[in-house]
């Protein structure tokens, strides 16, 4: 009996944890199998289970593309396994700007341990697109300060403001605003500008007298508006950031030790601070800086042309 009691009592807490665990936000990697190097996905994963039942947000990005859906699912508590249905997965070899979806189902496993809670598996492919459409792998981590409070939803926002997941690709630039090189005119943003600190971030060095800059937003979509300056000059100004880039081509001043790009943050967002990917591109090698900017200080970066190798 004493034997039967401490048994029914472990199940109980092995449960209640597991129930307790399960709940919250989660965000990782995955990789197809032998995918080659443009197959890495980001996943981020919202779950909500009662008992056997469970209902998920699942957002991904992959390559240029975002996609986010709301899917429905069940709970094995004595195997710990998560199963979600019919989730719709770009195929990891599609042509940039065309979208072939493998419809997918999502099993993952979830592993409690003393540092922490992960969810490891693989999306399967359903029926005849098995033939075509490899596993996906994934491991997903659980993020307790998201999972713990009050607003989920308002804590994700925040973690993703600090982490950038999607990268773009240097030949997957979807342009929202291609910004040419002249100064434009306002005063206000100008005055501004130049009563803010500036702190240099990052300087590159580029083998190309001009060079392709995009940026993105760094995490949330949430309003994050900017200006941009270079070399003190504004180029333009109240640029929303979104996952399409805001890009210019601009050539380096070889009179100059260095040319400076500066962003300029207009507001906040709906999640301070105001925070942006940025792309330098010099047609051979591609750098990324994450820029945070506020309304006492611009982000800046020094970009110098490479000098050349004197001949032997």
């Amino acid at each position: 009996m004493k034997h039967l009691r401490t048994t029914l009592l472990f199940l109980l807490l092995c449960g209640s944890a597991t129930a307790q665990d399960l709940n919250g936000y989660w965000y990782g990697s995955g990789n197809v199998a032998n995918g080659g190097s443009s197959n890495n996905y980001m996943f981020e994963l919202l779950l909500e289970q009662k008992g056997t039942t469970v209902k998920a947000i699942v957002n991904y990005y992959f390559k240029n593309a975002f996609r986010s859906f709301k899917l429905n699912g069940n709970y094995n508590s004595l195997s710990r396994t998560v199963t979600l249905f019919n989730l719709p997965v770009t195929y990891y070899n599609s042509p940039v700007n065309l979208e072939v979806d493998c419809p997918m189902d999502f099993v993952g496993q979830v592993r409690i341990s003393r540092v922490g809670a992960n969810i490891k598996g693989s999306f399967a492919a359903k029926g005849s697109y098995r033939n075509t459409c490899p596993p996906l792998y994934f491991d997903l981590k659980q993020n307790k300060d998201a999972g713990n409070r009050d607003s989920v939803l308002q804590a994700i926002a925040q973690f993703k403001e600090q982490r950038q997941y999607w990268t773009p690709g240097a030949d997957d630039t979807l342009v929202a605003v291609n910004v040419q090189q002249r100064p434009v005119v306002n005063y206000v943003v100008s005055n501004e500008f130049t009563k803010r600190s500036s702190e240099l971030v990052e300087t590159i060095e580029v083998d190309a007298d001009s060079v392709s800059v995009d940026f993105y937003d760094n995490g949330e979509i949430d309003g994050d508006s900017i200006s941009v300056f270079y070399n003190q000059q504004l180029l333009t100004f109240n640029r929303l950031l979104s996952t399409r880039a805001i890009h210019f081509t601009v050539g380096l001043d070889p009179t100059r030790d260095y040319n400076e790009v500066s962003m300029f943050a207009n507001n906040l967002g709906r999640y301070p601070p105001n925070t942006a990917l940025m792309t330098v591109w010099d047609g051979r090698q591609r750098h990324e800086v994450r820029l945070s900017s506020n309304l006492e200080k611009n982000a800046m970066v020094r970009i110098r042309r490479k000098k050349p190798k004197p001949n032997p």
